[in-house]
């Protein structure tokens, strides 16, 4: 059983997310604020975090960024989970490392699909011992894109939407679109999860993009 590590300050929906995910049977560890989070990921090394933004004694940032510290705990996927819905909150929340960003109010089906979608990579990347480096979308340069459309690519193969990319680049979704299709025709294929297999295959740490 997957155990899910939750950290959020305000009771009622700490309430609410643990009851969906046991319902999905998932085990779930509390945390009432960032400082017992961080306690918690470091004695109990959950499968998966998710984590407030907006917290006493240590924010969500502060909690990735001292997760990202610990060897052990980097890798562990990380979603934030925020009623704060500015592009500038996503786009630092992304930019530091999370997996994902969710605004609150989440539906249901949306959280419990990110979790699954994390969680599913993590595992893939386990049991082909990759370790991706998504710090920078220069490598990508090596496929024959254009800056641009490199980074794109950066974000579509960690399993982000049009939209998403649009957010986090600051630029239109037609804008993305574009650059995808560039994508997809520099490359040759004719899905995203296809330039996503491409990208990781350049990204995954001491193998070469094959043509």
């Amino acid at each position: 059983m997957k155990r899910i590590l939750v950290i959020e300050d305000e009771p009622e929906m700490r309430r609410n997310i643990t009851v969906l995910l046991r319902y999905h049977e998932y085990e779930t560890i509390e945390a009432e604020n960032g400082r017992k989070g961080v306690e918690l990921a470091r004695s109990e090394k959950p499968d998966l975090i998710l984590c407030d933004v907006m917290m006493p004694e240590l924010d969500g940032y502060g909690v990735l960024q001292a997760l990202q510290q610990d060897a052990r705990l980097a890798l562990i996927p990380f979603i934030f989970l925020t009623a704060k819905g500015d592009k500038d909150d996503l786009r630092s929340g992304m930019n530091l490392g999370a997996d994902d960003y969710l605004t609150k109010p989440v539906g249901n089906q949306e959280l419990v699909s990110a979790i699954e979608a994390r969680l599913r990579r993590s595992e893939l990347q386990a049991s082909r011992e990759f370790k991706a480096d998504f710090s920078s979308f220069q490598p990508l340069l090596a496929l024959g894109l254009t800056p641009r459309a490199a980074e794109t690519l950066l974000w579509l193969c960690q399993g982000k939407t049009n939209s998403d990319i649009a957010t986090i680049l600051g630029i239109t979704e037609s804008t993305v679109k574009k650059h995808v299709q560039e994508i997809f025709e520099k490359l040759g294929v004719e899905t995203r999860g296809a330039a996503a297999v491409r990208a990781l295959e350049v990204l995954n740490a001491g193998k070469s993009p094959t043509r």
